[in-house]
């Protein structure tokens, strides 16, 4: 077995991983909440041809003699810095500053948590309004449960402060409080945080349990931003120069296995 070609091969499947990760980091570079992904690779084994080598006079050398046998991508980590904030018409946008997350509560009736906070009131059936996302999902308060008003509240009138407190004006214009908190949690580990797609994130032993920012006071408070949503955070330029290097380093994996074809045929035209 020719371990070159296998070794290049191992190259070209791990760029093609990293380009497809590139790619849909650009393809997201819109997306409100999304926070990029970047490929980690990782060497396979080596292989000793000789475990004890000496010199001419031989004496020992203090190195063996190895070769590697390719490349595989080891895990494809989500980077979670702040997005920029852009601002929004829409009385019901929200963004984040901090560490912070949104909670919704999916269809499955699991909590799943997000840092997309454009939602819409919706009405619940009930001659009554919820806070959902865009999807219809609904977002959860800091105690964890659906955030209901009756239908007597004008839906553009209502406010929501930095800590997530829902308001809504009285008689005298003064914003009042309703006794409800759109609910923000952290995690020891974002990183371990599993993605479910739509930007919404699903808690795993990695991330630990969330952190409720209303009962922990062990955690920064972030703040509530509203009319505005949390932008991408995917550099362009940096996602394109990226893109490059992995089409060079696929380029180069490809030219290993045409070098390697015209090595083997050389050899094989020796009997000739």
């Amino acid at each position: 077995m020719v371990r070159s070609l296998w070794t290049a091969a191992t190259g070209m499947n791990a760029q093609q991983t990293n380009v497809d990760t590139i790619a849909n980091n650009l393809a997201n570079v819109n997306t409100v909440g999304y926070k990029a992904q970047v490929a980690q690779f990782k060497s396979l084994l080596y292989q000793t041809l000789q475990t004890a080598t000496t010199t001419a006079n031989g004496d020992p050398k203090p190195t063996s003699s190895q070769v590697g046998l390719g490349v595989r991508n080891s895990s494809i980590n989500s980077i979670f810095t702040q997005g920029s904030l852009l601002s929004s018409n829409s009385s019901t946008s929200f963004a984040i500053e901090g560490e912070g997350y949104f909670a919704i509560q999916g269809s499955d009736g699991e909590t799943y948590y997000t840092r997309n906070g454009d939602f819409t009131w919706a009405t619940n059936g009930n001659r009554g309004l919820i806070l959902t996302n865009q999807d219809g999902l609904p977002v959860l308060s800091s105690t964890g449960r659906t955030i209901t008003l009756n239908g007597n509240y004008v839906t553009n009138r209502i406010t929501v402060t930095g800590d997530g407190t829902i308001c809504y004006p009285d008689a005298n214009n003064n914003p009042q409080s309703l006794n409800m908190t759109i609910g923000m949690y952290q995690f020891n580990n974002p990183g371990g945080l599993v993605r479910k797609g739509d930007t919404l994130w699903e808690v795993s032993p990695a991330s630990g349990e969330a952190l409720n920012e209303a009962t922990n006071r062990n955690v920064v408070p972030s703040r509530m931003v509203q009319n505005y949503l949390e932008g991408s955070n995917v550099q362009v330029a940096d996602e394109m120069v990226n893109l490059i290097v992995a089409q060079r380093a696929y380029e180069m994996n490809s030219k290993a296995i045409t070098t390697t074809d015209e090595m083997m045929q050389t050899a094989n035209n020796l009997k000739r």
